[in-house]
């Protein structure tokens, strides 16, 4: 099997778009900026990117329950 040149480029872009989407994070689903933060919890270049990636990590899983509740009816049950 021989190694395509661009193989190398791919961690570099997946890294640049993650960081494109931290940036933006009101623009973006809580789903892709969850993948972003674990591509840059995993790949990040600095002890400091990763940090703070999974402290955006928690911060977005905690809105979660909040979302559940604000689509509850007043009868308590969650809406369609």
């Amino acid at each position: 099997m021989h190694a395509l040149p661009h193989q190398a480029v791919w961690p570099a872009d997946r890294l640049a778009e993650a960081r494109a989407v931290i940036a933006d994070v009101a623009h973006h689903s809580d789903h892709l900026i969850r993948l972003a933060c674990h591509v840059l919890i995993t790949h990040g270049e600095t002890s400091a990117e990763r940090k703070h990636a999974r402290i955006l990590l928690v911060v977005i899983d905690a809105r979660r329950p909040l979302r559940r509740a604000q689509r509850q009816d007043d009868d308590g049950r969650a809406e369609p």
